[in-house]
């Protein structure tokens, strides 16, 4: 390598970028079943809903949060006379902290006003490169895709009452990191997986896609540090927290109203 190649190879890995901020827009396809309901209701659910989230990454660490959305509309209420159903996300006060160098996260969990703490290590895919390759807010990406296996909720409304069920679920991947920013980072769970800044994600073929819609080279890093509070939970602890407080929601709404909380 002659002199000038040496000298522009140092200054293009001292370009890199290794910190800043991104806004993701998350879109996420609803399905809902109606058992037993008036007819038309399934018609009045909205078929997708678009979130604004937010994630601030140096140091080799990220913090992942949902962003301050531009009105206060929480969710949608349908029904008529006797009966009506109230959808809203939970989780707007939530955070996610990684550290990339001890392979950690840490997450705050909010639910029916009650804070947890759950401390966990970062779960890696199996990641294959498919060589495909596209720009993003001018920044060359690479295409890969994994599989995940885990479990996921499901939503069924019958006869006025709304039942969760967990189901095996197997979901295909699809993400384009940026190559000229190497920093494993990403939207949500995603983090600690691929050697560059994951700016397009995709789940089982559109039901969840993030897409940056903002990527800005200064952050204030202050933020980004571990969420505390007074006890820490497992992933399995919580769980088990979780699906107590749905069972005792589901047996205490019986009025003419239904809440369906979308995590």
């Amino acid at each position: 390598m002659t002199a000038t190649g040496l000298l522009f190879a140092v200054i293009s890995m001292q370009a890199q970028q290794k910190q800043g901020k991104v806004t993701y827009d998350r879109t996420v396809k609803l399905q809902f079943s109606f058992s037993g309901m008036p007819g038309g209701m399934e018609q009045q659910m909205p078929s997708s809903r678009t979130d604004k989230y937010e994630l601030v990454f140096g140091n080799n660490q990220s913090l992942w949060k949902q962003a301050e959305q531009e009105n206060d509309d929480d969710g949608a209420s349908i029904g008529g006379e006797g009966m009506q159903v109230r959808m809203f996300v939970a989780g707007s006060n939530d955070v996610l902290y990684n550290n990339f160098d001890k392979g950690r996260r840490v997450e705050k969990r909010e639910l029916f006003d009650k804070i947890f703490i759950i401390d966990d290590t970062i779960t890696k895919l199996r990641w294959k490169m498919t060589g495909e390759s596209k720009t993003i807010l001018n920044h060359n990406c690479m295409l890969a895709e994994a599989v995940r296996i885990s479990k996921r909720m499901t939503m069924n409304m019958d006869n006025g009452k709304v039942e969760r069920k967990e189901i095996d679920d197997t979901a295909k991947i699809l993400a384009w990191f940026a190559m000229d920013i190497p920093v494993s980072a990403g939207p949500s769970e995603f983090q600690g997986q691929l050697p560059g800044l994951i700016l397009e994600l995709d789940i089982r073929n559109g039901d969840q896609v993030y897409k940056a819609s903002s990527l800005s080279e200064t952050a204030d890093l202050a933020v980004v540090k571990e969420p505390t509070g007074k006890k820490k939970y497992t992933q399995e602890e919580f769980k088990k927290e979780r699906d107590k407080m749905l069972e005792e929601m589901s047996r205490n709404n019986s009025g003419g109203q239904r809440v369906i909380r979308m995590n």
